[in-house]
């Protein structure tokens, strides 16, 4: 696929404030954060609590976008923690309605055994716009570490800290969790990334895009070279492949450029250097997911499941592995 030069700055000379005004501007509202996301969000969740955790204010906007957070009533010192976020990236639908599904349908059973949050939205005027980027052209799920650090002599672009990332991770620590079990951030990988996003970022950042990615046609998951939890990993892809398909991984034997370490798994360096919200706590099982929308082997049902199978997957791996107190996912 070949892609025009991307229509607002000047090739090879990376954006001034004044072309990410211009970006800014240029946006659409496509979908409303307050009927797709809150109302469901701040309807009676038996067992839960929503709490408003901050705003995120754009400039091109007299209102601020409310943050909320989907905790658990029961919460107590004694029990583990998970943490599941969605939306960081907003135009990735199924993280911020998997995460929804997963409150509605699922996590009043796991509460029993586990300490719950879920923060559906991270990123809502992303939602809204269907953008990767925050309003200020920054990318919010490479600003949880915004100083960052080469690893293994390759970096990610950690990116400016943003609203988004300095909010939730000023509620994640006033709330005082001095270790947590699990985190799941939810994810999509679109055709998209192609499309707008990476020549987006090559104009912004006055760069030659590269050659397209191969967009994996499936799910898969993102592991921590540095703690990689292999059969964890393995047990939430099983529960997935019940609802839709696996991504086979590229001729190379790679899946979007990365080492595959198992079916449906690749491994990059420690995320909390990359910036990634994957790495925002010091969780022992930790992943990003990745559902493949635009596939035409997949319904935005099937990839919304998709998400909550793999936390169900995940979180009876470590009900069985640790010994706790059982709460069946079929009960």
């Amino acid at each position: 696929m070949t892609v025009a030069a991307y229509p607002i700055g000047t090739p090879g000379v990376p954006w001034s404030p004044k072309e990410k005004t211009e970006w800014l501007e240029s946006r659409k509202i496509h979908r409303s954060y307050q009927e797709e996301v809150l109302t469901k969000l701040l309807t009676d969740i038996k067992g839960f609590t929503t709490q408003e955790y901050g705003t995120l204010t754009v400039e091109n906007r007299d209102d601020g976008y409310p943050l909320y957070v989907s905790k658990s009533i029961n919460w107590e010192a004694s029990k583990p923690s998970i943490l599941v976020t969605g939306g960081v990236h907003g135009y990735e639908t199924s993280g911020v309605q998997g995460a929804i599904q997963f409150i509605k349908t699922k996590a009043l059973q796991y509460s029993q055994t586990f300490n719950v949050l879920v923060v559906p939205c991270v990123s809502p005027w992303g939602y809204e716009c269907i953008e990767r980027w925050n309003s200020k052209a920054v990318d919010p799920n490479r600003s949880f570490n915004p100083n960052g650090e080469v690893v293994e002599g390759r970096s990610f672009n950690p990116e400016p800290a943003t609203q988004e990332s300095m909010a939730l991770i000023g509620y994640l620590n006033d709330l005082g969790v001095k270790q947590w079990m699990c985190h799941f951030d939810l994810h999509e990988t679109t055709d998209t990334d192609n499309t707008e996003f990476r020549p987006s970022k090559a104009a912004r950042d006055g760069k030659k895009m590269n050659e397209d990615e191969t967009i994996p046609d499936g799910f898969y998951l993102v592991s921590d070279k540095t703690n990689p939890q292999t059969e964890w990993h393995k047990a939430m892809i099983d529960s997935v492949r019940k609802v839709t398909h696996i991504a086979p991984a590229d001729p190379d034997g790679t899946l979007i450029g990365e080492e595959v370490s198992q079916e449906g798994v690749i491994v990059i360096p420690k995320p909390s250097s990359l910036g990634l919200c994957m790495g925002v706590t010091n969780a022992e099982y930790a992943t990003t997911t990745e559902v493949y929308p635009d596939s035409p082997k997949a319904t935005p049902e099937q990839c919304n499941d998709a998400q909550v199978a793999c936390i169900v997957g995940g979180l009876d791996f470590v009900i069985q592995e640790r010994n706790l107190q059982s709460c069946s996912s079929t009960e």
